[in-house]
């Protein structure tokens, strides 16, 4: 998982309503990607806009930084459990790159005395271990691709992203273990 960059926006959900230019747009702001999983939202995987902060669906106090499109599954698992998961740092906080770290192919938090840091990665599943190792071999084909062709790592994704998106996830993972940056 890595840190999601919210715009300032009005778009408010609407409780049973239409809500699919704000899911149009949280698919823009996020890149295609899923803001829990980091990977790319395909046209078969159902995509969900979840209320970071379910109590605040439908209140005063919801608002735009709360709304993340993620794939359907994670939004069900998260659901019903967010009460046990508190405090939780935000999706969004500055420093989650350095609260949970990445090291080859898995997610760790820094501190086992950060308790937000741990909520968060417990009730997202950040350490699920078929992510983890879905995230691995996505790397090592990434790795074994790169040598085949004879391309940098910069070069190789930014082809992937001209011309088929669908081909990159894991997006932190691929800037952590390349050491580059891709140009979402």
């Amino acid at each position: 998982m890595r840190r999601t960059l919210k715009q300032t926006h009005q778009l408010l959900y609407k409780v049973g309503g239409n809500n699919s230019k704000l899911r149009d747009f949280l698919y823009e702001e996020q890149k295609g990607i899923c803001a829990y999983t980091d990977t790319f939202l395909g046209r078969t995987d159902k995509k969900e806009i979840d209320h970071f902060n379910p109590s605040l669906k439908g209140t005063q106090e919801d608002g735009f930084n709360n709304y993340f499109l993620v794939k359907a599954q994670w939004n069900l698992e998260k659901s019903s459990k967010w009460e046990k998961f508190q405090p939780i740092m935000h999706p969004t906080d500055e420093q989650l790159e350095s609260r949970i770290l990445y090291l080859q192919g898995d997610y760790i938090v820094a501190d086992e005395n950060d308790i937000s840091a741990i909520n968060l990665y417990e009730l997202l599943k950040i350490g699920d271990p078929d992510l983890a190792d879905e995230r691995k071999r996505y790397i090592q084909r990434k790795k074994n691709d790169i040598e085949m062709y004879g391309y940098t790592a910069s070069e190789y994704f930014e082809i992937l992203l001209m011309e088929d998106r669908n081909e990159v996830s894991h997006i932190r993972a691929i800037q952590e273990e390349f050491d580059i940056t891709l140009s979402l």
